[in-house]
């Protein structure tokens, strides 16, 4: 019978080497044992948790693709820069502005000054709009015209904004009486139908300031706003992160300053950036009735108004206002239909 063989002698236990003098043994699902290197075996005990190839991942990064974590707003400017309408509306908004602040960069003269015996003429040099039934210069008065227009709807806009949100956001955060005492006087004011309002309230009105047209909006365009920020503040309390703060004792108003406002007020920005274009239209329908501005102040309505008697004759002098009101109330409509796109991740 040969002879058995004889056991492998073993390391010192004060060290020496095996065969595998450079490896490391890792137990496998199977029972066996698998050989690693050396260098891989260090590898799976420090390598900080993150993607493969990456090392270690930084605070504030995504763990997936190793880029700094993004936030909302982040994202909707990013999703706003690539969107062709957002770019169109933003360049004719900003020339707007422009205009309305140095109307006198692209228009020579006074938009006051009138000669009767060029009234409804039509387009010549200094004049390329015509001259209305008053001996006006269209071209004069359109681009002073705009002024008005993006002051009303500009502070109109701020001042809904501010105070609706306000009540509203009071009120979705408190709940109780203040909510249902602010809901039913927000039913009452949107029983008001709009146009008869200002034909009522400003018919009493003298002032030739922009003022009482800017407060009459307020006055009936908060309830929309109210209403949206009651419901955007009452969906963000109910957030994990709002009731962590609330048990760590948070006070209320630093909950609404620092963890609800935040993340309540995108659906806010998007509901004020499209009635921007409405109340510059309703800034108009009023002058063109006639219980909005007033002469001499320089407004489209006012100009559509006056040209109306002389459509046939003139339609210049009708053509060019309307059309410069129609191009700006589209322009702040798309400005908020791409926002809204952009805040709205369910559209993404």
């Amino acid at each position: 019978m040969p002879e058995p063989m004889p056991p492998e002698p073993r390391p010192p236990s004060g060290g020496g080497h095996t065969p595998q003098e450079d490896g490391a043994v890792a137990a496998t699902g199977m029972g066996g044992a698998m050989d690693l290197a050396a260098s891989e075996g260090e590898t799976l005990e420090g390598t900080p948790a993150g993607p493969e190839g990456t090392g270690p991942t930084e605070p504030g990064t995504s763990a997936a693709s190793g880029e700094r974590a993004r936030s909302l707003w982040s994202d909707a400017w990013r999703d706003l820069r690539r969107n062709p309408v957002f770019i169109i509306a933003g360049l004719v908004i900003l020339f707007l502005v422009f205009i309305s602040l140095w109307p006198s960069a692209i228009a020579s003269g006074s938009p006051l000054t009138c000669d009767l015996a060029k009234a409804q003429e039509g387009s010549q040099q200094g004049a390329p709009f015509g001259y209305d039934g008053q001996g006006c210069n269209v071209y004069t008065r359109t681009v002073y015209g705009a002024r008005t227009s993006v002051t009303v709807g500009v502070l109109a806009t701020l001042g809904v904004a501010l105070f609706g949100s306000v009540l509203g956001g009071l009120a979705g955060f408190f709940g109780g009486t203040w909510d249902s005492f602010l809901s039913r006087i927000t039913d009452i004011f949107f029983a008001i139908p709009v146009v008869l309002g200002g034909l009522v309230l400003l018919s009493v009105v003298t002032s030739n300031t922009v003022w009482p047209v800017i407060g009459f909006m307020v006055l009936l365009g908060w309830p929309q706003i109210s209403r949206i920020a009651r419901g955007s503040v009452i969906t963000a309390k109910q957030n994990d992160y709002v009731q962590a703060a609330r048990a760590l004792g948070a006070s209320n108003s630093r909950m609404l300053l620092r963890h609800i406002t935040p993340n309540a007020v995108a659906p806010v920005i998007v509901v004020a950036t499209i009635a921007l274009g409405t109340y510059i239209a309703l800034e108009a329908t009023l002058s063109y009735l006639g219980v909005g501005l007033k002469p001499p102040t320089v407004s489209w309505g006012i100009d559509i108004s006056a040209a109306s008697p002389y459509i046939r004759n003139a339609p210049h002098a009708l053509l060019w206002p309307s059309g410069a009101l129609a191009l700006t109330v589209l322009a702040f409509i798309m400005l908020g239909d791409a926002v809204r796109d952009a805040l709205d991740p369910k559209l993404r």
